[in-house]
């Protein structure tokens, strides 16, 4: 993983596989917002079969974010395992490969 932000606001982790105009496939990041905390993390976005509890989906915003306003052990713990398998996906080759497939598919039928 490379550190791609890392500001007092905003921490961005990236992975070493380049995608469609060499963009960088971003793995995460933690964002302070004025009233919470957001979580964004790609795997859950690139790998929607994963299970995520109801209690963790509440917090979602869009597809691959989760906002906080409190400390939430339990939550953190499932997004703390959702985190170490995105981290394994996005560490193998075949799994980025069809990312990049699925990408040149959407870019051929635009």
């Amino acid at each position: 993983m490379i550190v791609a932000q890392a500001t007092n606001k905003m921490y961005v982790l990236n992975t070493r596989h380049l995608l469609k105009k060499n963009y960088p496939l971003m793995f995460g990041g933690v964002r302070l917002g004025k009233n919470y905390v957001s979580f964004y993390l790609m795997s859950v976005y690139a790998t929607p079969d994963q299970p995520i509890s109801p209690e963790l989906k509440k917090r979602m915003q869009g597809k691959s974010c989760f906002n906080f306003t409190t400390v939430d052990e339990k939550l953190f713990k499932e997004l703390e395992k959702l985190t170490k398998a995105g981290a394994k996906k996005f560490s193998d080759e075949k799994f980025v490969d069809g990312l990049r497939a699925a990408q040149q598919r959407r870019a051929a039928s635009a």
